[in-house]
């Protein structure tokens, strides 16, 4: 088990006092998570002794900057138990699966064809796939979330089966855990039972939510694509990260042109760079490329099956302190075994805006509002929720707090009981 106290001693933010003299107590970790003293330091070294452009110069701060950045890449390829070649640095998971949408999808799909996705996803894994398949005259289904038990959060796996029947599908897109019901997917049966229809469907994971509180083995989990973003793992915004298997990044053309990203140019032809740099054109985030890398380190020194543990831990404990709230609505599974440290909920009949707001007053940071996934709300029948999400320098004494400013906002808002 980590050491929390020790953990949070890393993190400056975790100390400041807030304009009602509250502590930060902060449970907005699915939206972006706070960066430890290590990342900042790490990109504040970047700008302060070796700022230079990479990949292009010979002079030592040049070559310092690419070891760096490139360290970056062997890291994060690492982490995930992919080829280093096979790990693209973009802006964020966003990028990361529009760049898909772009260099393979509108290549590869055609009229007629079919794309599943979930009911689940967030809107990132949504639009570019409407897009595509509104372009290319695709078909485009979900698999549906589960209402049948408590808004349990878990999905009608059997409609996989049914849809790959029903069209010529070339694409799987799903989340690895929901942002909203912190739903963890079995991602690896979907993948098994894609490949054991039809080898040639591709599947692409979105692990934005998943990789910073699980083991990622995107080998072992046999997916096409593997998108998710540094700023949900202790890093800086700005970077994220497209996992492709290599043979198939080889086939695609780059989604952006430009420097960086050419092997020779002349004037009426240009020849491609080699993987991953065909698909990084530009001059790239340098610095928060460098801080990612220290983020990894970061995680890697706790070992992610520490992280897992830790917050399996704090789930059971949010769970079981969230049932005393009278008038609460949970979303999702209340058996932390099959879901993430994400928690969304209503509160009778107070706006989730509204809520929020009162919690803020206690030094308590959430999220309200749709949460970038309007058809899941559209599904569990509400415009909004409330959101807590947790990381590894939270603690129970933190629950007991939000948990206190819940029951007083039941109190402002006049709740009988």
């Amino acid at each position: 088990m980590i050491d929390v106290d020790r953990i949070r001693e890393d993190f400056p933010i975790l100390k400041r006092r807030l304009k009602n003299g509250k502590g930060l107590v902060y449970f907005d970790n699915a939206a972006t998570t706070q960066k430890p003293r290590q990342v900042i330091d790490a990109i504040y070294d970047y700008y302060m002794n070796y700022n230079s452009n990479i990949h292009r110069g010979v002079h030592q701060l040049a070559v310092e900057a690419t070891e760096a950045y490139e360290s970056s890449r062997r890291k994060a390829a690492r982490f995930i138990n992919a080829g280093e070649d096979e790990v693209i640095f973009t802006r964020n998971t966003t990028e990361a699966i529009n760049l898909v949408a772009y260099a393979w999808a509108r290549k590869s799909i055609q009229k007629g064809d079919g794309i599943i996705i979930t009911e689940l996803e967030h809107h990132s894994n949504i639009v570019p796939w409407q897009m595509v398949a509104k372009e290319k005259g695709a078909r485009l289904d979900y698999i549906r979330v589960n209402l049948e038990h408590s808004y349990d959060g878990s999905l009608v796996l059997d409609d996989i089966h049914t849809l790959l029947r029903e069209s010529n599908v070339r694409l799987v897109a799903v989340s690895h855990m929901s942002n909203v019901l912190g739903t963890i997917i079995p991602v690896k049966d979907i993948i098994k039972a894609c490949k054991n229809y039809d080898n040639s469907i591709k599947v692409l994971v979105d692990g934005a939510q998943s990789t910073p509180h699980m083991p990622i083995n995107v080998k072992d989990m046999q997916c096409d694509f593997f998108a998710f973003s540094a700023h949900k793992m202790l890093g800086p915004t700005g970077v994220g990260v497209l996992y492709g298997e290599r043979g198939l990044l080889d086939t695609m053309d780059p989604f952006l042109t430009g420097g960086d990203m050419i092997r020779e140019v002349h004037k009426y032809d240009t020849r491609w760079n080699d993987l991953p740099w065909r698909f990084e054109a530009g001059t790239p985030n340098i610095a928060d490329v460098i801080g990612f890398g220290a983020a990894i380190d970061y995680l890697d020194s706790i070992g992610m099956n520490n992280v897992k543990a830790y917050e399996h831990e704090l789930t059971k404990y949010m769970l079981s302190r969230l049932i005393e709230v009278k008038d609460i609505r949970v979303y999702g599974s209340m058996n932390a075994d099959e879901r993430g440290a994400v928690f969304s909920f209503t509160l009778a009949d107070i706006h989730p805006h509204d809520l929020a707001s009162i919690l803020d007053e206690d030094g308590v940071a959430i999220r309200s509002g749709h949460h970038c996934a309007q058809p899941l709300m559209e599904r569990l029948g509400v415009a909004a929720t409330s959101r807590a999400s947790l990381y590894i320098y939270n603690t129970k004494e933190e629950i007991d707090r939000f948990i206190e400013s819940l029951n007083r906002a039941r109190l402002i808002f006049r709740l009988g009981g």
